[in-house]
């Protein structure tokens, strides 16, 4: 494990385009089908990092809160899963099955979907508004393993709230830290 923040993508960016197979169905899922929502959270997260299972009660509990408002969420884990097999579709189906997520998680297995949101860490967070356009992108809170503050969500929570109300959200944002994304040997990205 790698300790990695956020490269903290230019807030105004478009959502990246990308269709992904969703772990559970198989379905296609894109973030063009849920055009007609005033939002769109893209979360990058997968099931081994210690960052993540620290948070994933509240990733399942943000599902339930936002399921009926207008916000939609989608899940991506990009891992390379032939040298971490716990971030295989199969045991990440698993995944969704025991943590209860209403919200679809996707496998990016050519790994280009983190590099088009420059993701780098999981978890790694991006809001968009009505427009498709990243209003937040950063921490869920402060909370981390072993820092012995409660996982709230707050930050995000309040970015959320704040755009599905059309108020600007705060442009000062801490980014989230995690584990480093696994890529596939030569793969790695240079954000620079």
């Amino acid at each position: 494990m790698s300790l990695t923040n956020s490269t903290m993508l230019e807030l105004g960016t478009t959502i990246p385009t990308f269709e992904l197979p969703e772990v559970v169905s198989g379905k296609m899922i894109s973030p063009e089908i849920y055009a007609e929502k005033k939002g769109v959270l893209i979360m990058f997260i997968c099931q081994h990092c210690p960052f993540v299972v620290h948070v994933r009660d509240e990733l399942a509990q943000l599902g339930h809160d936002y399921d009926l408002a207008e916000l939609e969420i989608i899940a991506i884990s990009s891992n390379d899963a032939k040298s971490y097999p716990d971030d295989a579709p199969e045991s990440l189906k698993h995944m969704v099955e025991e943590s209860g997520f209403v919200f679809p998680l996707c496998y990016d297995e050519s790994q280009d979907v983190a590099k088009r949101f420059t993701a780098a860490c999981t978890p790694d967070f991006f809001l968009f508004d009505h427009s498709q356009r990243l209003v937040y992108r950063g921490q869920l809170d402060d909370s981390r393993p072993g820092n012995g503050k409660p996982v709230t969500g707050k930050d995000l929570r309040a970015a959320i709230e704040r755009m599905l109300s059309g108020q600007p959200v705060n442009a000062t944002q801490l980014p989230s830290a995690g584990c480093n994304i696994k890529w596939k040997s030569g793969n790695a990205p240079d954000y620079g």
